[in-house]
Parts: structure tokens; C-alpha cells; sequence
């Protein structure tokens, strides 16, 4: 059950700005809750009377929208036992993962950009070079040592001195965030978090048992993050700290060295180990980052994640973490438990796309500034109420709404072929309900055709009035 009929309140957010019935309302945000993995599936509803209750609404509303949940197949209702969560047939998954490409809908719930032409050039190598490993078992617990070497020498070049042997090759970055998480911390350990936040990091520390600590991220005062985070760790004293200085997913956030040192010194002096992700650290559009965190850190305080997912391409599950050696050994051990050897075709191909990464990657940067600047002009045209700021790098935009009715305006794009993310699904409780992710990772013509969804939707939405005052574009 959720834990209680107040904490699935919270989640639902206010309903009052929703066009009539409410019933119908209160149901679409019970059924974004559960697709996309913050309501669980399987669990049981809080009773009618008690929902009602938190919510301010009648019994009779929230039993229509029950009604509607077990029509859909979003619930289903058990004799004696109340309403449970659950998933219709078809492509939901009931978690934070992209759904199946559908003809005649746009995708801007996930920053997946498509594949480079370079990923088939890389495949093509990778096979001329397969018949060589063969004769051997094809197994490598830790990654392919050609690949973990690779990884090894782009670590030293930006300014942190690094062996193969500090090297694990992971299926991506979540699957390293996952197994860090398995090895560092337990059940009812502290993990301190920005917020907002990645939210499949967030899923993965709250199976793990552990609670986050949020630590609110302002890209307006970059230099604010060490010193609340040094605070808040103080206060706290979490065993682990999740963050991303490189491009912070969803807010671009990006620290400079100065920055990046204090927040070391300030989690050392406090005993907490960072989990540092790099995913988006190739995607400087108009500020490349310094030296990796790890170069600001003491050797055991410091683990980073890394993927060429976001770099290349999603369908290329090759990830990394980087730490001691011996630390190394550790999270190999926890690694192999779920899986013994990770695909060599595919490691074969990520050494040639890290070989030709500095002579690829440089168009890849000009083909997502081009798509964030199109988007950018796009939404000040369409909504010029929004603000809009402008990151320096990453794949996202982190609008903020004049009202907080992302979760209204996500089912209400949703039925018009539009797949969005809503604001609160970032953080935690119901924060964010005025903030929007935009990816884009499209190209320009579906960008601005999303925006025009959009706009047609804010136009029925009561609590938003697309207006005229120029919005706020920030450098």
C-alpha cells in the first residue's frame, strides 16, 4: 500500500486548476504516477474515504476514478482487499524507461538522441577485429582490457591519473550507479542528493533502502552548491553523495575547478564518498568542463560513472565506474552476481568510437546546439510566459511554468501524441510541479512541431494563459 493516503496526495499534486470532471483529472495523475515508476506496481490504493479526505474532494470522485483506473487497466480491485496498481496491456512499463518508437508520436520524455552514422561505422571494425578473441572464453568480468585501457588514458589526459585497473566496465551508467550503490551503502543509510535529480538514480537509492537527502540545486548561484551541500553533509553526515557537476541533469548545471574543490574538501570533511556521474560530461555546447572531480578528491572519496549512451548512442550499453583499484575489485564482485561478462562486440565497438571520439564528437556538439537554439527560439515565440534558461551543455532544457500544472500538461500532451516528463518526476514528493524537461535530441522540424503541441495544450489548460510577456532566457 502507499504508505499513506496524505503521500499519495502529495504525489498527485493540486487539482483545483483541472478542467471538469475531476474525477476523470485525479485518475490521469494516478495513471502517470504509476507509468512511469512512482507509484509502484502492485500496490494497494488508500482507501476512498481516506484519499478523499487528503485530497478535499468527494468519496464519490475518487471512487469514479477508481472506476476509470480499473476500466483502463491502470487498476484492478480485489474482493474484500481494496484497489490495487496495475498495468493495461500494451507498452506501459510501470518505470522510468522509453517506450517502444510509435508512428505519429514525438518523444520528448526521454533525452535519447538517435544513433551517429559513426556507431555503424564502429560495429563494422568491431567485427574484423572479433576473430581474434575467439580462441578465448569471452569472458571479462571487468571489461575488455583494450576498452578499460582506452577509458584509463582519457581520464589521464583530462587531469586525473588513471590505470586500466581502476577501470569496471558496466551495461551503461545506471547499471554502475546500481552496483556502487550495492557496495557502499545499505538500508536506512543517507544519500545525499541534488535536487532535482536523475530519476532512475533516484528509483535505484530508494530500492537500495537508503534515504536521499535533497540538497536544492540553483543554476543561478553555482558556487552555492559546495557550500549547501558542505552544510547539509555536516548536518547529515550521509555515507554517499550522488552528483553531477557536468551539465546537471535537468537544470545544465555546470561547475567550475574552484567549485568542484570546495565541494570535495567540504563531503571529506564530513566522511562521504561521492558517486560522481559523468554522463553528460562530452556535451560542452558553449563551456567545456576542467579536470574530473576525482582530480579535486582523496583517491577513496570518489567514484565516477561514465557512458558513451548519451555520448553515441542508447542502444549501446557500455559504461563504466572509475576508482581505486581495489575498490574496483569490490564493485566487479558485485557486478558479476547480475552478470558475468558484459557483450565483447559491443566493447569492441566503443574502442573505436573512443578513438575517434575527438574528430566525431565535435559535429555531434554542433548538431545539438543548432537543435537546443531552434527549441529556445521555438518556446519564446509559443509560450513567452515560460522561462526558459539556457545551459551550457547537456541534452535538456528545465523550464519553469507559470503555474504548477506539469503533471495536467504531460497527460494532456500524452493524448495528443506528445510523451513528456513531468517536473515532479525528478525529485521528490510532489516538488517541480512547476517544471518542465524538454529534451532536444530531436531534429528541429520535430522540435518545433512539439512546441505547437504544446501550445494547443496550455490553451485548454485553465491555470495557464500563454500571455505575452517576453520570457526569460538566461545565458
Amino acid at each position: 500500500m502507499v504508505d499513506s493516503a496524505s503521500k499519495l496526495a502529495a504525489l498527485v499534486g493540486e487539482l483545483a486548476g483541472e478542467r471538469p470532471p475531476r474525477y476523470a483529472a485525479l485518475a490521469a495523475r494516478i495513471r502517470l504516477l504509476v507509468a512511469d515508476g512512482r507509484l509502484a506496481v502492485g500496490i494497494r490504493l488508500p482507501a476512498e474515504r481516506e484519499l478523499a479526505a487528503a485530497l478535499r474532494l468527494s468519496r464519490a470522485t475518487v471512487t469514479a476514478a477508481y472506476r476509470r483506473l480499473r476500466d483502463d487497466g491502470w487498476a484492478s480491485a480485489q474482493q474484500g482487499a481494496g484497489t490495487w496498481t496495475s498495468l493495461p496491456a500494451g507498452p506501459a512499463y510501470g518505470a522510468w524507461a522509453p517506450a517502444q518508437p510509435t508512428a505519429g508520436v514525438i518523444d520528448l520524455a526521454h533525452a535519447a538522441p538517435a544513433a551517429p552514422p559513426e556507431i555503424v561505422t564502429a560495429f563494422t571494425a568491431a567485427l574484423r577485429d572479433l576473430p581474434r578473441l575467439l580462441p578465448g572464453h569471452g569472458y571479462h568480468p571487468a571489461g575488455l582490457p583494450e576498452l578499460r585501457a582506452r577509458i584509463a588514458e582519457r581520464y589521464s589526459a583530462r587531469g586525473v591519473a588513471t590505470t586500466p585497473e581502476q577501470i569496471l566496465i558496466t551495461a551503461g551508467a545506471l547499471n554502475g550507479i546500481t552496483v556502487a550503490l550495492e557496495v557502499l551503502i545499505g538500508p536506512g543509510d543517507r544519500v545525499l542528493i541534488e535536487h532535482p535529480s536523475y530519476p532512475n538514480a533516484l528509483d535505484a537509492i530508494w530500492a537500495s533502502g537508503a534515504r536521499p537527502v535533497p540538497v536544492a540545486v540553483d543554476t543561478a548561484d553555482p558556487a552555492a552548491v559546495a557550500v549547501d551541500v558542505t552544510r547539509v553533509a555536516r548536518q547529515t553526515s550521509p555515507r554517499l553523495a550522488y552528483l553531477m557537476p557536468d551539465f546537471q541533469n535537468p537544470t545544465g548545471l555546470l561547475l567550475d575547478a574552484e567549485q568542484r574543490g570546495r565541494l570535495a574538501a567540504g563531503l571529506h570533511g564530513s566522511g562521504t564518498v561521492a558517486l560522481v556521474d559523468e554522463t553528460l560530461v562530452e556535451l560542452g555546447l558553449d563551456a567545456a568542463p576542467g579536470a574530473p572531480y576525482a582530480a579535486f578528491a582523496r583517491a577513496d572519496r570518489a567514484i565516477t560513472v561514465g557512458t558513451l549512451s548519451k555520448t553515441f548512442w542508447g542502444g549501446l550499453r557500455v559504461g563504466w565506474l572509475r576508482a581505486e583499484a581495489t575498490l574496483i575489485q569490490r564493485l566487479t564482485a558485485a557486478a558479476v552476481r547480475a552478470q558475468l561478462s558484459g557483450p565483447v562486440l559491443e566493447q569492441l565497438a566503443a574502442c573505436h568510437l573512443l578513438d575517434a571520439a575527438d574528430a566525431t564528437l565535435p559535429v555531434h556538439r554542433d548538431r545539438l546546439r543548432a537543435q537546443r537554439d531552434a527549441l529556445v527560439r521555438a518556446l519564446a515565440a509559443a509560450l513567452p510566459r515560460w522561462q526558459v534558461p539556457v545551459p551550457p551543455g547537456g541534452l535538456v532544457l528545465w523550464c519553469g511554468l507559470p503555474a504548477p500544472v506539469s503533471n495536467a500538461l504531460v497527460d494532456a500532451a500524452q493524448r495528443r501524441g506528445l510523451l513528456l516528463a513531468a517536473g515532479p518526476r525528478f525529485g521528490t514528493g510532489h516538488a517541480f510541479a512547476d517544471r518542465l524537461r524538454l529534451p532536444y535530441t530531436q531534429p528541429i522540424d520535430v522540435l518545433r512541431r512539439a512546441v505547437e503541441i504544446l501550445a494547443e495544450v496550455v490553451d485548454i489548460l485553465p491555470a495557464i494563459d500563454p500571455g505575452s510577456a517576453p520570457s526569460r532566457l538566461v545565458v
